[in-house]
């Protein structure tokens, strides 16, 4: 073989606080944050959608709500975190570092449930940004974003964050007694910086006015 990496394996993540502009990121724990949670993701404000395309969901009564949550904050592949809006400090989503492969320098970004108080704002945007940020700072090679193919919505956010589009894995699962074929999409360690770029000036002061953004993530990205 001519073409050596001469590769080091990443590191694995482990939970920190990660402060952005318009959230904070907190490892997820169901005592401090259990009742925003209940409230955003099963409450009468929650996005209706929320749970179509997730293997778990919705809950119906708090009980197994309090253990889906206790299960997830007592893993580490996924690694899950607590989205905390800054300014009323109220949980109001949660995401997770997963299929974490440090020998090969891959990581995903998955298990995204955002309440309603965060569509349609830059928290959900930011949360993506810091997690990716903190993959490629660990050393990986690669970034990946996996959703159902026939999730239109995350397909576009996707491809809006800067994802590139990498096939479909026909039957690949099988998901609450549906077939699911599983879009693919990554950002490898050399196109992240142009993308970390994009993300700065959409997250910035100067893009995020009174009146919502100023130019789109797409044109930001493209500088």
């Amino acid at each position: 073989m001519t073409d050596a990496l001469n590769w080091k394996p990443a590191t694995a993540p482990t939970a920190q606080v990660i402060d952005g502009r318009f959230i904070r990121l907190e490892k997820l724990d169901p005592a401090r944050h259990g009742d925003d949670l209940w409230e955003v993701l099963q409450g009468p404000a929650s996005d209706p959608v929320l749970w179509d395309y997730l293997p778990y969901g919705p809950f119906t009564e708090r009980g197994a709500f309090d253990r889906w949550l206790q299960g997830n904050a007592a893993g580490q592949d996924p690694l899950f975190f607590t989205v905390i809006d800054r300014n009323s400090g109220q949980a109001q989503g949660i995401l997770s570092l997963m299929s974490i492969v440090p020998d090969h320098g891959r990581i995903e970004i998955g298990h995204i449930a955002f309440g309603a108080a965060m569509q349609r704002t830059p928290k959900g945007t930011e949360a993506v940004y810091l997690l990716g940020k903190l993959g490629f700072e660990l050393g990986n090679r690669r970034l990946e974003w996996k959703c159902n193919n026939a999730n239109a919505r995350s397909k576009r956010a996707a491809e809006r964050f800067g994802f590139v589009f990498e096939g479909v894995f026909r039957k690949h699962l099988v998901v609450k007694d549906h077939n699911r074929d599983t879009a693919w999409y990554s950002i490898t360690d050399e196109e992240w910086p142009q993308v970390a770029a994009g993300f700065e000036r959409w997250l910035s002061a100067e893009n995020q006015g009174l009146g919502g953004q100023v130019r789109t993530l797409e044109d930001c990205r493209r500088g």
